[in-house]
């Protein structure tokens, strides 16, 4: 599992596709490899990023977890 922090932008959390995972007493599966998680605190979509980071203006610097 990696986890990256996107400069100026979201935590990306990179999981196999089919991933499940529990939202609001739901399990759910990924049906990407990709789960974008908002670092702003602006997004409508909490906890997922919606893409408000970008007008908001947020910066913030990116870097990577990787956890095996």
């Amino acid at each position: 599992m990696r986890l990256r922090f996107r400069e100026n932008g979201p935590y990306v959390l990179d999981l196999p596709e089919g991933t499940p995972f529990r939202w609001n007493g739901e399990e759910r599966r990924l049906d990407r490899a990709k789960l974008a998680l908002c670092r702003c605190g602006r997004s409508r979509e909490k906890p997922f990023c919606d893409g408000s980071h970008k007008e908001a203006g947020f910066l913030a610097e990116k870097g990577e977890l990787e956890v095996q």
